[in-house]
């Protein structure tokens, strides 16, 4: 009896029709890439204190559980805007017991002498504050105070104080640095954008616009324990001290232990954002080195806050490359978030030398709504320190994990059971039975299935490099050397326009 049957014994006596299922022919790989949003929560059902994912679908169920206006509940708003498909969970982490929340002041400076509407952003929300031309200074603020106060998606708390009545002092709703990240300004839009200061009405913020003196970050040691091996394709990682950066960056590295290991094979990116000038976010991007992580350069003055840009940045990378890992990023809107002020972008110059450092860019074109530029990662270097482009861009490894779970599928699928033979042994047909030739086969027939889907190239020339064979200290190994040539991307197209005035038709049409 050549075939062999997983289950109908071979002793099985009883007549007559007996049929077992067999998918291993069947099957196609169904892969889970869910989205992991770290932040801290203030406020809401959700015990922040045991770390554990949460998963979540709606804004609804992200302000109940994490509380309106905390971080993690607004970055959930940043995520909803650029995908609504994708599976969420949440990693509520409490506020860092012994920081302090940062603050903020907002000075009404002189009275308004005509009625209009204030337009405040404070972390990127609009705040429409009606003054009255008889409103005093103190009046107008205590106005702000009230508005701020009904508005509860915001991040902050606000109160009069600061020795006069006159100034709104403005609170982070949850202690730690991130709070030092939420803007105060006015009339992002402009005059074109029907947003003016109300006449006669001046405002002064403190710290130029950006709210300070929070201090203390989460520790991530139990909440990354807490992930076990549950697989999280696109974290979103909104601190980017050393410290937190380096938990998470051992967490999906290619080490032992790392998601990206060759025990876990589990895989995934995070994603970040930092908020700087182009010095310092090149002293950041040259500090790291991290295949698995991409941090998106954004300028100082831009209202959006960094967590919402992470959020923003990790859902629509994460929406584009579960539809297809090998294209580029470039050009995907970043929905839900601010830019600068044009006269405050990044220059082109400056996006270029952030790339060169391992920092992802983004540019606003004439819509206002921020696109992806470059998803570059942080690794610049080897394991000597020598420059490196193996891992620069998100779409390599997205591209990657894609051919090695295709392969590990059908593998797996295909040969559960099976017995090991060398090349050339007389065995019957139906047998579950393999040889390093027939192995060979599955794994060119799969590496064609992943051309016709445009992941990778050069078949023949695969097949030529691919080694398959049988350990010779292991009879019951087989060693693969797995060759893959990764499709490219249209990333730069180079025109030199060699303009002619006349054409010389004794030359020119001759060569044409």
């Amino acid at each position: 009896m050549p075939i062999d049957f997983n289950n109908v014994p071979a002793n099985w006596q009883i007549p007559l029709y007996w049929v077992e299922l067999d998918p291993s022919q069947a099957g196609l790989p169904i892969i889970v890439q869910p989205a992991l949003l770290v932040g801290i929560s203030k406020g809401g059902t959700a015990p922040a204190v045991s770390q554990q994912p949460i998963s979540i679908s709606s804004m609804l169920q992200a302000n109940t559980a994490f509380g309106q206006g905390s971080q993690l509940a607004m970055m959930c708003a940043a995520f909803f805007a650029n995908s609504f498909s994708q599976e969420l969970w949440c990693m509520p982490m409490d506020e860092p017991s012994g920081g302090t929340a940062a603050t903020g002041t907002i000075t009404v400076s002189t009275p308004p002498t005509a009625a209009g509407i204030y337009e405040l952003y404070i972390a990127g929300m609009n705040i429409n504050v009606s003054v009255a031309a008889t409103d005093t200074a103190i009046q107008a603020a205590t106005k702000i105070v009230t508005a701020i106060s009904n508005t509860p998606d915001l991040p902050v708390t606000a109160a009069n104080g600061g020795g006069t009545l006159a100034v709104v002092t403005v609170t982070a709703k949850a202690k730690g640095t991130w709070g030092n990240d939420i803007t105060l300004q006015d009339n992002f839009y402009g005059q074109s954008g029907g947003e003016q200061m109300p006449f006669g009405m001046t405002v002064a913020y403190s710290g130029s616009g950006l709210m300070a003196s929070g201090t203390g970050v989460p520790v991530f040691t139990t909440a990354i324990a807490n992930l076990s091996d549950t697989p999280y394709e696109y974290v979103c990682m909104p601190f980017n001290d050393s410290t937190s950066l380096l938990a998470w960056e051992t967490e999906f590295g290619f080490g032992d232990t790392g998601r990206w290991g060759w025990m876990r094979q589990l895989y995934g990116h995070i994603f970040s954002a930092q908020r700087d000038t182009v010095g310092n976010l090149v002293t950041l991007g040259n500090a790291r080195n991290c295949a698995q992580e991409s941090i998106l350069g954004v300028e100082v003055t831009s209202p959006t806050p960094i967590w919402q840009w992470a959020a923003a940045y990790t859902s629509k990378a994460g929406r584009a490359l579960i539809n297809d890992p090998a294209r580029p990023l470039q050009s995907l809107h970043l929905e839900g978030v601010l830019p600068a002020k044009r006269q405050n972008r990044f220059l082109i110059s400056d996006l270029n030398t952030l790339a060169t450092a391992g920092i992802a860019t983004q540019r606003t074109f004439g819509d206002g709504i921020p696109t992806i530029a470059r998803d570059s990662t942080t690794y610049t270097k080897n394991t000597y320190g020598v420059s490196d482009d193996a891992y620069a861009l998100v779409t390599t490894l997205a591209t990657l994990a894609k051919l090695i779970r295709n392969q590990r599928q059908a593998i797996t699928s295909k040969f559960p059971r099976h017995k090991l033979a060398d090349d050339g042994t007389r065995f019957g047909p139906g047998q579950a039975i393999v040889t390093p030739k027939s192995i060979k086969a599955e794994l060119v027939a799969q590496y064609r299935i992943d051309e016709f889907n445009g992941l990778v190239e050069n078949a023949a020339a695969f097949k030529d490099a691919l080694i398959v064979e049988r350990d010779p200290n292991d009879p019951n190994r087989v060693n693969v050397l797995y060759p893959p040539d990764l499709v490219n991307q249209l990333r730069i197209f180079a025109v030199l326009a060699q303009f002619r005035l006349q054409f010389n038709r004794g030359i020119d049409t001759a060569i044409i």
